[in-house]
């Protein structure tokens, strides 16, 4: 009532809330699994294998939607996007708002979750590396992002990175429902170079530009100063510019790879396809000449008209 703004840090006490967290992201998990995606499969119909991915994308499309809605809302209300001084400006952002501070543990909380979830799913071994491959690099981020005090910077990453993601596993929804229907991987391939893009300018923005003019140059951990006089050095700034733009063109590498390889299995399909319809073309139509020209029913040659081409003698009377 009185205008004060009340401000937080992490702390210990923070891993007790984000075990609660895990709680509830067990049980929301539960939910959205009976209630909306084992009877989307019982409809469908799907294969061991399509099922298991099925319910790996069905729970993505619901978190990523949800952490995109929540994550563009508090950089909207933070200010974030219409400053973009402020990712970098007054480094290091030690007290974080209230609704920043939630949403780190939240999303802390469900990456958390995950890896219990791989049990309670019955998860393939195979795919078991994968995932705790994509959970772990995720904790990392997010960890280090809030625990570095790189909140501001970690905050528009991610809305970056779960709009791709996104998009990605909503078109695997649509192909297992219908797998001629693969137009929206071709809007996902748009937004994931239209992403990757931001990512590298706004990693070239704030690491080129942005740290090295900190007011605050020094190393002080008790007030979480851990980069600035890193960044103040040229070479080490450039070091780690090139690091993230040959990290930024391994993974544009692999999406073109990735890219290439399905339009060429869809044009050989298509091209199968065509084959195939022509030689059913072919047949029919040579079918029609044996029936024009005349056929055999039951070892008897009959003409177009059911009459046997032979002449019938005539009986005496």
């Amino acid at each position: 009532a009185d205008g004060e703004l009340v401000q937080y840090h992490y702390g210990l006490k923070d891993l007790v809330t984000i075990l609660f967290y895990i709680f509830i992201a067990i049980i929301l998990h539960a939910v959205v699994q009976e209630y909306a995606l084992d009877k989307i499969n019982r409809r469908l119909h799907l294969s061991k294998v399509k099922h298991s991915k099925f319910n790996e994308s069905g729970q993505l499309v619901a978190f990523h939607l949800t952490s995109v809605i929540w994550c563009l809302y508090v950089v909207v209300t933070e200010g974030y996007i219409s400053n973009p001084r402020s990712l970098w400006e007054n480094y290091p952002h030690v007290y974080l708002p209230y609704q920043v501070k939630f949403f780190y543990l939240c999303q802390l909380a469900y990456w958390l979750h995950a890896l219990p979830e791989l049990y309670f799913q019955k998860v393939r071994k195979e795919e078991i590396p994968r995932q705790l491959r994509c959970i772990a690099l995720y904790l990392l981020h997010i960890a280090g992002a809030y625990l570095l005090n790189l909140t501001r910077l970690g905050l528009i990453l991610l809305l970056l990175q779960y709009l791709a993601e996104f998009f990605f596993h909503m078109a695997r929804l649509v192909y297992f429902t219908d797998e001629n229907n693969e137009k929206l991987f071709n809007v996902w391939a748009v937004v994931f170079v239209v992403t990757r893009l931001f990512t590298l300018t706004l990693y070239i923005l704030v690491i080129g530009f942005g740290l090295p003019r900190v007011e605050s140059q020094a190393l002080d951990p008790e007030r979480g100063n851990f980069f600035s006089f890193l960044f103040n050095n040229i070479l080490f700034r450039m070091s780690v510019l090139l690091l993230v733009c040959l990290f930024q063109a391994s993974v544009m590498w692999r999406f073109i790879h990735f890219q290439l390889r399905r339009w060429r299995e869809y044009w050989n399909e298509q091209s199968s396809r065509k084959r195939a319809a022509a030689a059913a073309g072919t047949k029919q139509q040579t079918k029609l000449l044996k029936r024009d020209s005349g056929y055999h029913e039951n070892g008897v040659v009959k003409a177009e008209n059911g009459t046997s081409p032979r002449t019938k003698k005539l009986k005496s009377p």
